[in-house]
């Protein structure tokens, strides 16, 4: 069978929402140059755009993982097609998943209507690598409902979720300085949804009161949401149906007027500068004009000063 036909058969197991070539086919997005996968992402396009796509991020230890296990349960209360992609950080030697968050969500695994896979940040500092991306058109195209991108974790940088999600909801724990954290505009303005979550610890209303007046100056329509939950564990919960109805209010706002078509728009534009600038560079770094410029000898005489840096630049623009 030749590569197109593999791809071809990818293409339909992923329409028939077969799980086996779904998984594969996400492995293969992961693991494959742009060129490789250009071919199969082409065939599953026409196929996009249908899902619900949730954000949900937050510092380390907030409950991102807890909360998005019982935000599954709940959404298939409502008989919703869930996938979750869990964004890990990576193994600085294999690059793979470090932590995998699936194991904190096993009791879906033997649910038809679920599926939930673990992929790596890649070093991605806006917690979100390019495959990530794919793999949501890979789940949209399969045809589920809500597509819940679970991000790393790693606080004001984190903000690539904003690029792929319809609701960002943000999740806050009492005790993990987040206060000061969320008044750092690169985090304010994500947020959809402001999640206090472990609100019966100390300090939660405290915090609970400083998002709600961060969330009253906010200029978005609606004005964002300000929730308390409970999600530690499997036997302690409080507030997931609450947040759920919020979700599900502002996506129904956001598909009732123009405030959808101009996220996507936007999603649609941010892809299209991120796509080029990596298939540019990697066409660029290809030419065997400009190789030259990345050998030893000449980084070195950039070191030594011998050749000004800019200079360099200014040549291998010419030679592009």
């Amino acid at each position: 069978m030749n590569q197109n036909q593999e791809i071809q058969k990818l293409v339909d197991g992923i329409l028939n929402k077969q799980i086996r070539y779904i998984a594969k086919a996400i492995s293969f997005i992961e693991n494959s140059e742009y060129k490789i996968k250009k071919p199969f992402l082409k065939l599953i396009f026409p196929y996009t755009g249908k899902a619900s796509i949730i954000g949900i991020t937050g510092s380390p230890g907030a409950g991102k993982s807890t909360i998005t296990d019982k935000l599954i349960k709940a959404f298939r209360n409502d008989n919703k097609s869930v996938a979750v992609l869990a964004i890990d950080p990576s193994s600085p030697f294999t690059k793979g998943a470090l932590l995998g968050d699936r194991i904190r969500m096993q009791s879906h695994t033997t649910d038809p209507f679920v599926y939930i896979r673990s992929m790596a940040s890649r070093g991605a500092l806006g917690g979100l690598s390019q495959a990530t991306k794919d793999a949501i058109k890979v789940l949209d195209a399969a045809g589920f409902d809500i597509i819940i991108v679970e991000t790393v974790g790693v606080g004001q940088s984190e903000i690539d979720v904003v690029k792929v999600a319809d609701c960002v909801v943000l999740i806050f724990a009492p005790g993990f300085g987040d206060e000061i954290q969320a008044m750092k505009a690169g985090v304010v303005e994500i947020a959809d949804i402001y999640v206090i979550n472990k609100a019966d610890l100390d300090f939660a209303q405290k915090l609970f009161k400083e998002i709600s007046d961060i969330a009253n100056l906010s200029q978005k329509q609606p004005k964002p949401a300000v929730l308390k939950t409970i999600a530690t564990n499997t036997f302690q919960e409080s507030g997931i149906d609450l947040l759920k109805k919020e979700i599900s209010n502002y996506l129904n706002f956001i598909k009732n007027s123009s405030n959808l078509a101009k996220k996507r728009q936007y999603f649609i534009e941010s892809e299209l500068i991120d796509t080029l600038s990596k298939a540019m560079i990697d066409k660029i770094l290809s030419n065997q004009n400009i190789k030259s410029f990345f050998d030893k000898a000449t980084i070195k005489k950039i070191y030594n000063k011998e050749l000004n840096f800019y200079t360099v630049i200014d040549k291998i623009m010419e030679a592009i």
